[in-house]
């Protein structure tokens, strides 16, 4: 089922700033960049070490880009932070459909575009003891358990 911690998902105001503040503070860099419009923010993802199943881990950083986006509306209820953890799994789709199955709430019913093209779902907070949960399944990622293609091909 579930693989690997893929990301920390973190709301913020400024995203240059929050990056500048993570690479100065931590030594993280930028891996890869995006808006993306159907979530409506704009993101950073910075890579944090690799992993066994060859896909990574990273802290995403989330500003958004409209003031009717979820992001935007999370950030005017709580502030700057960890708005969401998501995990990395080969079959987004499977694994999703066997967690409602225990009974909890799936926010899609068909997984959605994410970063680097990725395919994602989000758990409901509500029944995951107040966590916005994030399944991911990375580009060239299987069900059979091949290890996911290298994000910075896409």
């Amino acid at each position: 089922m579930l693989t690997r911690i893929d990301h920390i998902g973190i709301a913020c105001f400024d995203l240059d700033a929050t990056v500048e503040f993570y690479r100065a503070t931590y030594g993280f860099e930028v891996f890869h960049s995006e808006v993306n419009e159907d979530q409506g923010v704009r993101e950073a993802m910075l890579r944090i070490n690799g992993t066994d199943d060859g896909a990574a881990s990273y802290v995403q950083l989330l500003q958004p880009t409209s003031d009717d986006s979820p992001v935007a509306k999370w950030l005017a209820r709580h502030g700057e932070g960890v708005h969401h953890i998501a995990f990395g799994t080969p079959d987004v789709d499977g694994d999703a459909a066997a967690i409602r199955d225990r009974g909890v709430r799936v926010v899609y019913d068909t997984p959605r575009r994410g970063s680097m093209g990725s395919r994602i779902t989000f758990l409901h907070p509500r029944d995951c003891h107040g966590v916005l949960t994030e399944l991911v399944t990375t580009p060239g990622a299987s069900a059979a358990g091949a290890p996911p293609a290298d994000p910075s091909d896409h």
